[in-house]
């Protein structure tokens, strides 16, 4: 059900059955830990475990694991403990942008409110660490290491980037801390509790940190060049609460810009100017959100954001090739050339 979802191939039969078993598994088990006695807690924690999602983390826990022993239930466990974890930011990060929308559905502090929504998301925290203390000492450890990264990349992000401090490079410090701590952290325990070699797993987390950051801009892209809703949420969401992604800050910076393939954009200054002006603002006016759309589509930034999109990949890539030859290392490739095909 997941890996369909994502649209992820396996060349390997046995592969895929494994797979999706392991993911079968962590969704049951990831109904059951965040189910409550209290039926409102239980509705309120269970409201975007049924909202569905990606499961991409889980999904690198499993591939992980196939590295070594997936079959043992530790893996299970470390895969919940993730997906709690990142289900928990998101009550929290739709407080703080006062989103209405999560998933396609109305956001929890819409349907109920912000002290709802916090409070739900200290639940699922509290959950993950329940679960987390069976595991062990080494990883409560490393999940308070991983819970540290998230919050300061979610500070980071709201102060904004320092005096003289690029903002690109800010945003993408923060999309490493905010998303692709929390990944690395799913493949180093997928591959930690299926006995893998440990150098084997310092690289399985490389490459976790370096596909989640470009998954996060894959779905910048999206918000900015997607007709549907393929990122969860509608085309343009970013945009009208304010929220500068990739291609927005690119936008901002302003310039010509190069491609993949060394050459120049172009774009006229006066259409430039104009999306710089547009998208320095929220822009809860239908008919500006719709001409910011319209510029952004067809200007350098979008370009600029696929650029640096297939530089993470690259790099995701770049470790795989270090990886033993197993058909886990096909499977992370299949995703690695998913996350840069989404984006068109």
């Amino acid at each position: 059900m997941t890996t369909a979802a994502l649209g992820v191939s396996f060349d390997d039969p046995a592969l895929e059955r494994s797979v999706r078993a392991g993911l079968d598994a962590v969704e049951s088990a990831l109904r059951k830990a965040v189910h409550s006695d209290d039926e409102f807690v239980a509705n309120a924690a269970g409201y975007l475990v049924e909202a569905g999602g990606k499961r991409f983390r889980p999904l690198l826990s499993v591939l992980a694991a196939h590295f070594g022993d997936a079959s043992r239930p530790e893996v299970v466990d470390a895969a919940v403990v993730c997906e709690i974890t990142h289900l928990a930011t998101l009550y929290h990060d739709d407080v703080m942008d006062e989103a209405l929308v999560r998933r396609g559905s109305q956001s929890a502090n819409a349907r109920w409110d912000n002290s709802v929504a916090i409070l739900t998301g200290d639940f699922l925290f509290s959950r993950a660490s329940n679960i987390l203390a069976d595991l062990g000492p080494w990883a409560v450890r490393l999940q308070a290491q991983t819970f540290e990264r998230l919050v300061i990349g979610q500070i980071n992000e709201t102060v904004g980037p320092r005096p003289g401090a690029d903002p690109i490079e800010h945003y993408l410090s923060v999309l490493a801390d905010k998303t692709g701590s929390l990944i690395a952290t799913a493949a180093e325990f997928g591959a930690h509790f299926a006995g893998v070699d440990a150098p084997v797993i310092a690289r399985l987390r490389d490459f976790g940190e370096q596909i989640g950051v470009a998954f996060q801009i894959s779905d910048d892209i999206l918000d900015i060049a997607s007709e549907s809703v393929e990122s969860g949420k509608t085309p343009g969401t970013d945009l009208r609460e304010g929220v500068p992604t990739l291609p927005v800050l690119y936008a901002l910076r302003g310039g010509e810009g190069r491609g993949a393939e060394g050459g120049e954009f172009t774009t006229s200054a006066t259409k430039a100017q104009r999306l710089r002006t547009l998208v320095s603002h929220p822009l809860v006016d239908d008919a500006e959100h719709a001409e910011a759309l319209a510029l952004l589509r067809s200007s350098p930034a979008i370009e600029q954001a696929r650029t640096t999109l297939r530089g993470y990949a690259d790099r995701a890539r770049a470790t795989l090739d270090t990886l033993p030859d197993v058909p886990a290392r096909d499977a992370l490739e299949a995703l690695t050339q998913l996350v840069i095909a989404r984006t068109g």
